[in-house]
């Protein structure tokens, strides 16, 4: 069955290759990208669709929704603030933002339809920095933020209705702008696990975290 999804951040990177694959398997795509050329230029040759939003402008993202229907939704957008905390308090706010607040809206937003269809599955891209277990590495509020984000996909399986599955996952350290050319990960090898996420069968997992496909320690 022809599926549509939602990608935020689809325009490069992982968002860009979990865009691809799932357009390759035959679903429906829509790239979130607050870069307006950028956006186009990476629709253009994916063949999907492009919200223009900005995940730090609440009400005006969850405009693009009204009426919308997604069957899933891979909040795939993030930021790399640096320096300290305390000396760089707004890289803290702009993670929790982009990496927590937007994706429990978005999540908010669609889950109804999802419920009304039958079938949903939500994908949230973690890291190992936001892994209490990993040690909670990286520079300011991001491991903050992925690791609030893996609360939410913890605990959000009892409030989810039957037949909606959300899971989160760590793609290691993938050559991306974010990353770095040194990673020894492509953007294709680690959207395979949010591809295997976001096409889960019904007996397949929920309120987990994965790297590779496998379970990991949160």
């Amino acid at each position: 069955m022809i599926r549509r999804a939602l990608v935020t951040g689809g325009n490069r990177g992982i968002g860009y290759a979990i865009a691809e694959g799932l357009i390759a398997l035959g679903h429906e795509v829509v790239i979130g990208c607050r870069d307006e050329a950028a956006g186009e230029a990476a629709a253009d040759a994916l063949g999907a669709d492009l919200f223009v939003m900005d995940l730090r402008e609440p009400d005006d993202m969850l405009s693009l929704l009204q009426g919308e229907p997604f069957d899933i939704l891979v909040n795939n957008a993030g930021v790399l603030p640096q320096g300290s905390l305390f000396e760089n308090p707004e890289g803290f706010f702009e993670a929790m933002e982009v990496m927590v607040h937007a994706p429990f809206l978005l999540m908010r937003a669609l889950v109804p339809g999802m419920a009304l269809r039958g079938w949903g599955r939500i994908v949230n891209l973690s890291s190992g920095y936001g892994s209490f277990a990993q040690g909670m590495q990286g520079p300011n509020g991001y491991g903050v933020a992925k690791a609030a984000l893996n609360a939410l996909t913890c605990v959000l399986p009892r409030d989810l209705p039957p037949h909606v599955k959300v899971n989160a996952m760590d793609p290691g350290w993938v050559n991306t702008r974010m990353g770095g050319a040194e990673a020894p990960t492509t953007p294709a090898q680690a959207a395979e696990t949010a591809i295997w996420l976001a096409t889960l069968s019904e007996d397949g997992p929920t309120g987990g975290f994965f790297r590779r496909k496998l379970p990991i320690a949160w």
